[in-house]
């Protein structure tokens, strides 16, 4: 026989389930399987998972988007890669004819990915130092693109990150960005002896005192990048700015063990250049370092195929190849799936100090050559090569380019500068080649900053292009920028005649944007 107490807790536990059938309805349509927002985000899920993909679009881990951004645009004008393959690829960046798909993935897929994350960041935590990071990606990623095409969105993004939102000048967006590594550093330097999730950060494992010398690295190459301008904004100027990140209680980059280095899941070099087979090394990078008989050549470089296994690179600009069995023997990057994505090392921090230096700028007392021996010193350690005192005293000069294949040949010598230090007092033009100059070799391979240096002083001198297909850039002259695609037209219409009153120029690749004011360059 059942018990009363058991029967009265059958009838009490059926009510109860009636009850929450009734109550709950709802229930029987929600997957039990699925993690709810408070579930997932119990362990900071959201917030971390954000910041991680934040960090994938500095340079972009997704290969086809660095195929665009970092390869095509950036590889081809920052001097280090040429296209390889053989296709019907008609308009290219190379030949100063892209199209309009390809002139707008650097500005169409880097905000709507960086924005959006940012604020899922902002919603679902209160920690200030994940908080403050977010912010030095967020510059990290976007001055690529301001240095692209000159007055952007940027004050007034949404969190949507929708382009369709009133321009700010490029002087305006360098000021806000400065701005915002100023709050980040003052906040990391605050909580320096914290740390946060490792699996938030796929480039410090966590590590607080890392992201403020990066923040104030950056923090120096950006106003280095103003240096030709009129810039005094508060009280600031680009020698304020940049002596201000030197001489901070923690400081910039001074190890390779502060380098910024990306964990992406593939390497997308690898896949743009081996699976994909687009790209071999660049004429102009391989002449300068086969001139100099740099030892890194072995760490940067494939030997060719072709029959002196040399190394060899390919000429940028030749536009439409049709052998591809001779295009590929050119020499390819040594990269590896499982190799980081460079963002900033300490090799370009030294060279950055350099230049401050050679400015007459207090760069905490250094001097330029002592800066410029350290930055070749610490990009022979980067990459694993040995450096001797005949490198640095070299007076060899670029080699010039004799194409293999015999048909992309140059007739002439970029440039004649040497690795050796001009011993001379002041400011001197050829010794910033040379900081420039080595700066690009350390910088490999990150073409978006080499490009904008290029821009900015003329180093180094790179051959101009095979075959000029476009009607912007005259003979022997570069692009400057990127127009801004036609979606933003017609997307953000409204807002363009603002854009091309603070661009002070045609929407053309041939205008220079706000900083690309070099006296001796706008002279020519």
């Amino acid at each position: 026989m059942i018990k009363k107490s058991t029967i009265k807790l059958i009838l009490v536990g059926g009510a109860i389930g009636i009850s929450a059938c009734t109550n709950n309805y709802i229930d029987y349509n929600t997957n039990p399987y699925e993690a709810t927002k408070d579930q997932m985000n119990a362990d900071g899920y959201i917030w971390r998972s954000a910041l991680v993909n934040m960090q994938g679009y500095v340079v972009p881990a997704e290969p086809n988007t660095l195929q665009y951004t970092d390869c095509l645009l950036g590889g081809t004008y920052g001097g280090y890669l040429g296209e390889s393959k053989a296709n019907d690829w008609n308009n290219r960046f190379s030949t100063y004819n892209p199209s309009q798909a390809w002139i707008g993935v650097l500005y169409n897929d880097i905000v709507p990915k960086v924005l959006p994350s940012l604020s899922q960041i902002e919603v679902n935590t209160t920690d200030e130092v994940p908080l403050a990071v977010a912010q030095v990606v967020k510059v990290a990623a976007l001055h690529r693109i301001t240095d692209t095409y000159g007055p952007i969105p940027y004050s007034q993004l949404g969190a949507d990150g929708k382009l369709a939102a009133p321009f700010d000048s490029q002087q305006d967006v360098y000021t806000n960005m400065i701005k915002d590594l100023d709050n980040a550093i003052n906040i990391l330097t605050a909580k320096q002896t914290n740390t946060f999730n490792p699996d938030a950060d796929k480039v410090y494992g966590g590590n607080v005192v890392k992201w403020i010398k990066f923040a104030n690295s950056l923090k120096l190459r950006l106003a280095m990048r103003m240096v030709y301008t009129n810039y005094n904004v508060d009280g600031k100027t680009p020698q304020t700015i940049a002596e201000e990140a030197v001489k901070h209680e923690i400081g910039v980059m001074t190890s390779n063990d502060d380098n910024a280095m990306f964990t992406p899941n593939e390497n997308p070099f690898y896949k743009t250049n081996y699976e994909y087979s687009d790209y071999r090394v660049a004429a102009d990078i391989m002449s300068y370092m086969k001139g100099y008989q740099d030892p890194r050549m072995e760490k940067y470089f494939t030997k060719s195929t072709f029959a002196d296994k040399d190394y060899h690179g390919i000429r940028i600009g030749t536009g439409v190849l049709t052998d591809s069995e001779m295009s590929h023997s050119y020499s390819n990057m040594q990269t590896t799936l499982n190799s980081k994505l460079m963002w900033m090392n300490a090799a370009e921090v030294a060279f950055l100090e350099a230049e401050g230096a050679l400015r007459g700028w207090d760069m905490k007392g250094g001097d330029a050559k002592s800066y410029y021996q350290k930055g070749i010193t610490l990009s022979f350690e980067q990459w694993g090569a040995s450096i001797t005192d005949s490198y640095l005293t070299s007076q060899r000069v670029p080699q010039i380019y004799k194409d293999p294949a015999e048909t992309f040949s140059y007739t002439g010598s970029a440039s004649d500068i040497t690795v050796k230090w001009k011993e001379i007092g002041g400011f001197d033009e050829e010794n910033l080649e040379r900081i420039i100059t080595q700066k690009w070799i350390a910088n490999f391979p990150l073409g978006m900053e080499s490009w904008a240096e290029f821009r900015r002083t003329g180093y180094p001198k790179l051959m101009e292009v095979d075959k000029n297909l476009g009607t912007d850039i005259i003979k022997g002259k570069f692009a400057r920028r990127l127009s801004y695609p036609q979606d933003e037209y017609r997307n953000n219409g409204d807002n363009m005649p603002k854009a091309l009153e603070y661009l002070k120029g045609a929407d053309k690749m041939s205008t220079h944007v706000w900083w690309d004011c070099n006296p001796r360059l706008t002279q020519e």
